[in-house]
């Protein structure tokens, strides 16, 4: 948008704008992942803020932005003549495309003249454009890890290190680091959630008054753009102002020992990894005292820094859900204060962390209600241990009123392997083989497009024979493009793993529902880990469902399982069909993702008509269509029936046991079946 919408015009998300604020104040804090719905104004409160930034001052025809008082001494682009004044522009917004390579991100060197003359011709990226501004990446979940890596290592040592071929350029890469994500969509990995300095939980506001407001002023905007921020123009100009004041002031903020203490007792008290943690906390609470125009940090100001630096720091696996328990919060600090928050603490110098905008401390969320909370409890999985499943005819939808309460899932566990055979081309991962940009070099080829990953052997080869005919003289070597090779590199991708779970009545009567859910649980952090799409099909009654469409989103996948009701008949047919179906629609969506069918089913065929016939027709369907598949056995008890086996043989698929799943028996290995048309 050519007029971005004022940032004092935005309505409610009083911990989303301090977060913004505190980051513009104090950029070293570490930037801000804002976690939210869709449709809560999370990209356009980031795009608002740039217009706050105080602008900046750069050495004339710096393509890095260096700085004329203190440039950088390593600037591809120097060194610079300390003579020269400098030129003053706004501090520049910059967005990353998730699909953006790792050349557009970090740059990209000429590797031709690079080796034909010797120069290091090197094209800057979006880290360099966005030096000393606001570099914001939507829908960080979906960027591809190696280019969160190398975003976040940047972010946290202020220079961008490109280094290719023997040839290495480094420059400096200091900015406010903004990404926004809808958790529906995927979670960031844990590792990767902490090198964030503040999270955010946005939601869309209850109330009828706040709900209209937003309309008002966005339906005001959208009619006149430019009007309407000239109506909102003084509290930009203020806002901006408070933001330079804050920043000068910033260095003399004091932060004692007793702050130090409370910080140290609270990150311990929740037991956040590492030391992260109590350098974000430290430094966001200097940054809400300069913020509120005070020397001195308070005890305020250090339990705002904890609402915002540590819910996501507490996160042990995906289905953790992000919070804080305020009380014990409020406990901690209390008994680790040192100095006292009433008599003994200096009188606020300034207006308070308040100030126009966001609220003051105390305004963070109450933490979240874990994925399931009350469907997996200890009353949930007796109701379904004691009672018995209900009888192989009732029950279900359409079949009565014998349905089981949801069975909680029993505790997750590490997974042996399973992969799709074969060699992939679908997106990085790290479930099954695949060429990819990331990996070990397997061979080499002509370049189609830009040369990105130079093959050096094989383009040394390609251009010796022809040394002495290009009038070679001196100890170089003589390159063309033509000579030039791309490497080729096998990696591991991510799949769509579809679930295709059991939910009848026979499951639950031999009180295996719980071990079930267990199995498919872990098989999800499996998936989480490894980078997966996952989709759930269940069956039971008298057909299946889709209970979630293919996502990014494990958690989802999680709780939808955690409420899984029991039941009814078994219609394996219509399961596998249902599943057939998904993955057709899928594979128009998303060519290149290989899927891996993972049916839990202890093998049994009573719904529908001529059930095992019809089942078995289904799964020759699936096989046809070269699915790689995997069936996990849960027929138990001392005279099995192998169902689940011969349903493996029709599918072409590998069987194994729940207690084969564990990752501590033998390695599982999902066999490549090629079967004829």
């Amino acid at each position: 948008m050519s007029t971005p919408y004022p940032f004092s015009a935005l309505v409610g998300q009083s911990d989303l704008r301090l977060a913004l604020l505190i980051n513009a104040v104090s950029p070293a804090v570490g930037g801000v992942l804002v976690r939210g719905e869709k449709g809560t104004a999370k990209s356009t409160a980031v795009r608002a803020l740039s217009a706050l930034l105080p602008d900046v001052d750069v050495v004339p025809g710096c393509r890095f932005g260096c700085d004329p008082a203190d440039p950088d001494l390593k600037c591809p682009d120097g060194p610079h003549d300390p003579s020269i004044d400098g030129i003053t522009r706004p501090a520049h917004m910059v967005e990353l495309p998730v699909g953006a390579s790792e050349d557009r991100l970090v740059g990209a060197l000429d590797i031709e003249r690079a080796l034909a003359e010797g120069v290091k011709a090197f094209e800057p990226g979006l880290l360099a454009d966005a030096h000393r501004g606001v570099l914001y990446v939507d829908e960080v979940n979906l960027l591809h890890d190696h280019l969160v890596d190398l975003l976040l290592d940047a972010a946290a040592m202020g220079a961008s290190y490109v280094e290719r071929e023997g040839v290495s350029v480094r420059h400096a890469a200091r900015f406010l680091l903004v990404g926004t994500m809808n958790p529906e969509e995927g979670e960031l990995r844990p590792q990767l959630l902490d090198r964030f300095g503040l999270t955010v939980e946005v939601a869309a506001s209850r109330e009828t008054d706040e709900r209209v407001e937003v309309v008002r002023r966005r339906l005001a905007y959208d009619a006149d753009p430019a009007g309407f921020a000239a109506r909102w123009a003084a509290d930009e100009q203020a806002l901006r102002t408070r933001i330079a004041a804050a920043r000068r002031l910033l260095p003399r903020v004091e932060l004692g020992d007793g702050a130090l203490r409370q910080i140290a007792a609270t990150c311990a008290a929740f037991e956040v990894d590492g030391m992260r943690a109590d350098i974000v906390m430290a430094r966001t609470a200097t940054a809400l005292a300069a913020w509120a125009d005070r020397t001195v940090v308070l005890a305020e100001d250090v339990r705002q820094a904890a609402l915002l630096a540590l819910p996501h720091r507490r996160r042990r696996n995906p289905f953790d859900a992000p919070g804080l328990d305020e009380d014990k919060l409020d406990e901690t600090l209390e008994q680790a204060r040192g100095w006292d928050g009433g008599p003994d603490d200096p009188e606020p110098e300034g207006p308070g962390p308040d100030g126009p905008g966001p609220d003051g401390p105390g305004g963070g969320r109450p933490p979240q209600d874990a994925p399931g909370d009350g469907a997996g409890g200890p009353d949930a999985a007796s109701g379904s241990g004691e009672q018995g499943g209900p009888q192989e005819g009732a029950g279900g939808p359409g079949g009565g009123p014998a349905e089981q309460p949801p069975a909680a899932p029993a505790d997750p566990y590490r997974t042996r392997p399973l992969a799709v055979p074969g060699l992939g081309e679908g997106a990085a991962g790290r479930r099954s083989r695949a060429r990819t940009a990331h990996g070990r070099t397997t061979g080499a080829r002509r370049p189609v497009g830009p040369l990105t990953r130079l093959h050096l052997a094989a383009t040394v080869m390609a251009a010796a024979p022809y040394q002495r005919e290009r009038g070679r003289t001196g100890p170089g070597l003589v390159v063309r493009r033509d000579d030039l090779r791309q490497a080729v590199r096998e990696g591991r991708e991510g799949n769509l793993v579809l679930f295709v779970v059991d939910a009848s009545g026979s499951m639950a009567a031999r009180q295996r529902m719980s071990a079930v859910k267990g199995a498919v649980l872990s098989l999800l952090l499996d998936a989480y880990q490894r980078r997966d799409k996952v989709g759930l099909v269940t069956f039971r009654g008298s057909g299946a469902d889709l209970a979630l469409p293919p996502t990014s989103s494990v958690d989802a996948g999680a709780a939808r399982l955690a409420v899984l009701p029991t039941g009814g008949r078994t219609p394996l047919a219509a399961g596998l069909l249902r599943a057939h179906e998904v993955l057709r629609v899928e594979r128009l969506r998303d060519p290149s993702r290989r899927p891996l069918l993972v049916l839990v089913t202890d093998g049994r065929a009573t719904g529908g008509v001529e059930p095992v016939a019809t089942a078995a027709r289904a799964a020759r369907l699936l096989a046809a269509s070269q699915v790689a598949s995997v069936v996990v056995d849960c027929e138990s008890g001392p005279v099995r029936l192998g169902l689940a086996g011969s349903l493996a043989r029709e599918l072409g698929a590998v069987a194994v046991t729940l207690e084969e799943l564990r990752a501590d028996t033998v390695t599982a290995l999902v066999k490549d079946v090629r079967r004829a048309a």
